[in-house]
C-alpha cells in the first residue's frame, strides 16, 4: 500500500470514529454555544405533509398524514444532536405560547427508540412536548434534507409552508413572526 493510501486510510478512519453517534449517552457537547445556523426556507413550500406514522413509548401510533384542522410544526431530532437537545426548551416553550392554535410535534429519529426517548423527557420535564418517535427515520427520509434538526411548518390543511434546517432561536422575534403569519392565513 502507497505511502498516499495508507494516510488517506487513516484520514477516513478517524472521520468515522469521529461520527459514531453511539459512542455517548450524552448529546454531543461543544465549550461554546454557537449562533443557530438554520434560516428559514419557503423552497418547498405546498408540499404535502407525509402520511407517515410515528409512535409514542406506549406504541400509540399517530398518522401524520391525518392532521388537519390545525398548523403543524414538525421537528426531527435526536438525543444524541446537541443543536436539537439546545432547541427542545425553546419547543417547549413555544407550544405553551400557541397551545391550541399551533401544534408542536417533535419526532424523535434515534434508532434505539423509547429506549433513548423516554429517559431523555423524563429528565427534561417538558411541560408541552410529546415524545414521537420515528426510530426508522421513514419521515426523515420523506420529508428530505438530510439535516438534524430539520423543522417544518405545515398549514391547517397539511401543506408547507417553511422549513429550517438545522438550529434556530424559536424564541426570536423573526420566529415568532413567521409563525404568526402563517398560522394567520
Amino acid at each position: 500500500m502507497s505511502r498516499l493510501s495508507f494516510t488517506l486510510a487513516i484520514i477516513l478512519g478517524l472521520t468515522v470514529a469521529g461520527c459514531d453517534r453511539g459512542a455517548s449517552d450524552a448529546a454531543q457537547e461543544s465549550s461554546a454555544s454557537p449562533a443557530p445556523t438554520g434560516r428559514i426556507d419557503a423552497s418547498e413550500a405546498g408540499a404535502l405533509m407525509p402520511a407517515a406514522n410515528v409512535t409514542d413509548p406506549q406504541g400509540r401510533v399517530l398518522n401524520l398524514g391525518a392532521l388537519q384542522g390545525t398548523p403543524v410544526l414538525v421537528n426531527l431530532w435526536a438525543t444524541w444532536c446537541a443543536p436539537c437537545v439546545k432547541e427542545m426548551p425553546l419547543l417547549d416553550d413555544l407550544a405553551g405560547d400557541y397551545e391550541g392554535r399551533l401544534r408542536v410535534l417533535t419526532i424523535s429519529q434515534d434508532m434505539q427508540g423509547a429506549e433513548k426517548v423516554e429517559p431523555f423527557f423524563a429528565q427534561a420535564g417538558y411541560a408541552m412536548l410529546e415524545p414521537w418517535m420515528d426510530p426508522q427515520n421513514e419521515l426523515g427520509f420523506a420529508i428530505g434534507g438530510g439535516v438534524m434538526p430539520t423543522t417544518v411548518l405545515y398549514d391547517a390543511i397539511g401543506q408547507e409552508v417553511w422549513r429550517v434546517q438545522g438550529d434556530y432561536d424559536w424564541s426570536s422575534e423573526e420566529a415568532r413572526a413567521a409563525i404568526d403569519a402563517a398560522i394567520a392565513e
